[in-house]
């Protein structure tokens, strides 16, 4: 019932902004070529939908955002244990770690199309360092962070560096890494709508500035509509995931804390 309600009161907004675009453009107050009325978008919205065109666009996106992310997680997680468990490397590392930490992904886009081309893989460029620094920096203050005492523990027991990153330092520091694959995950899919704007022949964001052309601001609405929905989903999904892996965590802390005492 407690969740019915949270439910309800998260609709409260949206309903509101749905009913006073409505009457906004019934009432002539909105030019409904500039803003069109929301059921001319919803029109639109079941005639791409339809058409494939809406499932073509969304699923080169989804594609291309799942891949670069896993393969942003697949560089910077070992990378990240990596220079924790090795302190000395950080001090090498954090100039050049930093300088492109700030770098923003899409002032690369003109770079990377002339290395890899426009077609999938300078796309794919752009979502990994986008979703890098998030998975590497929250992995890194994770193993950094782990508690001494309970590596403390591990060298009673007799554990080897192995033994103490899977039975210790992976559990303690699960929290900070799932929250860096969220984050990540969140920074992919602004990059990529980034880098479709720019360069792509398919894709939302490709969708959006097609429409942008063909001045069809009802098609930039569901572009956008479908971006938010899109990524509160797969949000949801991952923070579901992530709670149960989170509850595992606790469970393994919990064993350790006891084995200390």
């Amino acid at each position: 019932m407690a969740k019915f309600k949270q439910a309800l009161k998260a609709l409260i907004l949206p309903a509101s902004i749905l009913v006073l675009w409505y009457f906004t453009s019934e009432a002539g107050i909105l030019n409904s070529y500039i803003v069109p009325p929301p059921q001319k978008v919803f029109q639109t919205a079941v005639t791409l939908i339809k058409k494939g065109a809406l499932a073509k666009h969304v699923w080169a996106s989804l594609y291309r955002v799942f891949l670069g992310f896993f393969w942003a997680f697949i560089l910077a997680f070992p990378s990240a244990v990596l220079v924790g468990m090795v302190r000395p490397l950080e001090a090498y590392l954090v100039f050049v770690l930093e300088f492109v930490r700030h770098v923003p992904p899409i002032a690369c886009i003109p770079m990377l199309i002339l290395w890899l081309g426009i077609g999938e893989a300078s796309k794919i460029a752009v979502i990994i360092l986008a979703a890098f620094f998030p998975i590497f920096l929250n992995t890194l203050n994770g193993v950094v962070n782990c508690d001494p005492k309970l590596l403390e523990v591990g060298d009673i027991f007799g554990f080897s560096v192995l033994e103490k990153f899977f039975k210790i330092i992976l559990p303690s520091a699960m929290p900070y890494v799932t929250v860096g694959m969220r984050l990540g995950l969140g920074y992919s899919w602004r990059a990529l709508i980034g880098a479709e704007l720019i360069a792509a022949s398919s894709g939302i964001g490709y969708m959006i500035m097609d429409a942008e052309q063909l001045s069809r601001p009802d098609i930039i609405i569901v572009g956008i509509i479908a971006i938010g929905l899109l990524g509160y989903v797969i949000d949801l999904l991952f923070f579901s995931l992530t709670a149960k892996l989170y509850n595992w965590n606790k469970e393994e802390s919990k064993s350790w804390q006891e084995l200390e005492l």
